[in-house]
């Protein structure tokens, strides 16, 4: 028996509901975990509102958790009961309390790190790796442009970046949030409500722009972040918070590369998985991020309206309790 937050429908944080399912035993390669922390991310809400479909309705959403493991399927090996574990990635569905999922997609938990930490970050650590590492393939000296640089995922770019020797400009809501993306480095914050960003963005490098601008507002806003970067810079679209994607124009893209990049899609490939996971792991040993927001299971829908209206400022997980 499983507990799982589930949906008949698409729509706004309402159509979440707690219900009971039954289970199978784990197949045979397959691993079965007592989740005790499940991350909530933003793909979790474009799937519920139905922006990104959902393999079938009813259903239930969520792409990563962290637990220990109750069953073993027969053909797997190094993994033993009770072994501290987490994942991420598809298919959909980790908003429930036991889970059997495929066991090359499961990844030991590092002793020296606390579930409390990896749990609602493992999503994000794999989409800045993604990020630095793949898509752009960042070098010391470069520049960069972070949308919600005080939100949980930009405040892991900035953090990361900053390791990596990048300078980086960050929007930001609020001196509040400024604050917290200065604590993880960030170079120059952007006040985005009083200043254009474009604008700032050209006053800031002598109208030189960045090497990197990672986009997860859409709207307009891609169109002008597109206009920060330099001849032959990149922009990486990863979501589209603040309204739907916009037509281009191909002459906005003279001399200049846009990747729509899901990282989603990266992680597929289970080698490059678990090594963006073990250096997300090398990270987490000797950052510090604000503490993530804690919502008891049944609140799943409490939280996605969190995290909707900006309320949250790093990682969102629900805690399983008996």
């Amino acid at each position: 028996m499983s507990r799982i937050i589930h949906m008949d429908q698409s729509g706004d944080a309402s159509v979440l509901y707690a219900t009971n399912i039954d289970i199978p035993a784990p197949q045979a390669d397959e691993i079965c975990i007592e989740q005790s922390l499940i991350g909530v991310n933003y793909v979790d809400v474009y799937f519920r509102k139905g922006l990104y479909p959902m393999p079938s309705l009813p259903g239930s959403i969520g792409v990563e958790a962290v637990g220990t493991i109750c069953a073993i399927g027969s053909n797997v090996t190094g993994f033993e009961i009770g072994d501290r574990v987490g994942y991420a990635g598809f298919p959909v569905g980790s908003y429930c309390t036991h889970r059997n999922v495929a066991a090359n997609r499961v990844v030991k938990l590092p002793g020296d790190i606390a579930d409390e930490k990896i749990a609602g970050s493992l999503l994000r650590g794999l989409t800045a790796y993604f990020l630095l590492m793949h898509v752009c393939k960042v070098q010391a000296g470069q520049s960069m442009l972070i949308h919600a640089a005080a939100g949980g995922l930009g405040q892991v770019l900035v953090h990361w970046a900053k390791q990596l020797g990048i300078t980086t400009f960050g929007t930001v809501s609020t001196p509040e949030k400024a604050a917290l993306a200065q604590k993880q480095g960030l170079d120059h914050a952007i006040f985005y409500k009083d200043q254009d960003f474009e604008t700032a963005i050209k006053d800031l490098t002598d109208g030189q722009g960045v090497d990197y601008a990672i986009d997860g507002i859409g709207g307009e806003s891609l169109n002008k972040s597109i206009r920060t970067t330099k001849p032959f810079g990149i922009t990486a679209n990863i979501g589209q918070v603040g309204g739907q994607l916009p037509l281009l124009d191909v002459n906005t893209l003279a001399n200049r590369f846009l990747i729509r990049a899901s990282v989603l899609a990266y992680i597929n490939n289970l080698q490059e998985y678990h090594k963006a996971a073990q250096a997300w792991f090398d990270i987490l040993r000797h950052a510090s991020f604000p503490a993530a927001h804690m919502y008891d299971f049944s609140d799943a829908s409490q939280a996605h309206k969190d995290l909707e209206a900006g309320a949250t400022n790093g990682a969102v997980y629900l805690k399983v309790t008996a």
